[in-house]
């Protein structure tokens, strides 16, 4: 490693392998747990085995890193020469994985600075591209840092789910809550607010809940230089319409990421999944 700023993330920013291995990004796995078995993400299990499983009505569990699995990272990232890292986590609402890497930062060997972001999917993975990208610029510590909680601040992300039930089973949704016992009708558009899942808007129909998600991404994203992640499971031909459409539409876009998200973000999502993250440059 070449720069002395090291960053560690997790599994649930769903970052292109490329990117990581261009920005040298070491992510810590969590772990699906289907029918007892314990697997981690991104590598004994896959978005589509996942969504498989919920289809089938399988139970599935998610858990975070276990406090070694950070420390263990950790330590690797200065055997190989860094001098501070920054370790990059989802919103601390839905997860115990800030927890666990704080407790393991504690006793590392060079200074560890934890970031909650409040994000999650690749709102969080852009989060941990600016702070890698101020790192190879030769950017302190804290530099880095800034870079990332910038970008989160600046960073929206919106969702449509065919249902709110994986959510609410995993209680996971804010104030989304309230659509629940509402018109079997309604379909929800949500957000990431504060690092919570809360409700933007109910729509009718799934293709016009679809077609107001493309608007909202087009209004925030504005004429400004910006990168978008359009994210989904089991919903690859969604996915693909609607980032021809950003593609068309956003004058300022400057990289267009499509992807299907990993397991445990679909654990608590469902199959059906369409996502847009907007981040400003």
């Amino acid at each position: 490693m070449s720069r002395h700023v090291a960053i560690v993330t997790d599994s649930t920013a769903y970052l292109p392998q490329e990117a990581m291995e261009r920005h040298h990004i070491v992510s810590v796995p969590l772990t699906v747990v289907l029918e007892d078995r314990a697997l981690e993400e991104g590598t004994e299990i896959s978005a589509r085995s996942l969504a498989q499983a919920l289809q089938k009505r399988r139970p599935v569990t998610t858990s975070r890193p276990s406090p070694a699995m950070f420390a263990a990272a950790y330590r690797a990232a200065a055997e190989a020469g860094a001098t501070g890292i920054v370790s990059l986590h989802l919103s601390s609402e839905f997860s115990g994985t800030y927890d666990a890497a704080v407790l393991a930062a504690q006793d590392a060997p060079v200074p560890v600075r934890v970031v909650d972001t409040g994000m999650v999917a690749m709102a969080l993975g852009f989060c941990a591209l600016s702070a890698a990208e101020t790192a190879e610029s030769g950017g302190t510590l804290d530099e880095a840092v800034a870079a990332a909680e910038k970008r989160a601040e600046s960073t929206a992300a919106y969702f449509y789910v065919d249902t709110l039930d994986y959510l609410r089973r995993g209680g996971r949704i804010g104030a989304a809550q309230a659509l629940l016992g509402s018109a079997l009708a309604v379909k929800p558009l949500l957000q990431l607010d504060e690092g919570r899942i809360e409700l933007r808007e109910k729509v009718r129909t799934a293709s016009k809940a679809i077609a107001r998600l493309e608007e909202i991404v087009v209004e925030r994203a504005g004429l400004s230089p910006v990168d978008i992640a359009v994210q989904h499971l089991a919903a690859g031909e969604r996915a693909a319409a609607l980032a021809e459409r950003l593609r068309e539409r956003v004058p300022g876009l400057e990289e267009l990421y499509v992807s299907e998200v990993g397991a445990v973000i679909g654990a608590h999502t469902g199959p059906g999944l369409l996502g847009a993250v907007v981040s400003p440059r």
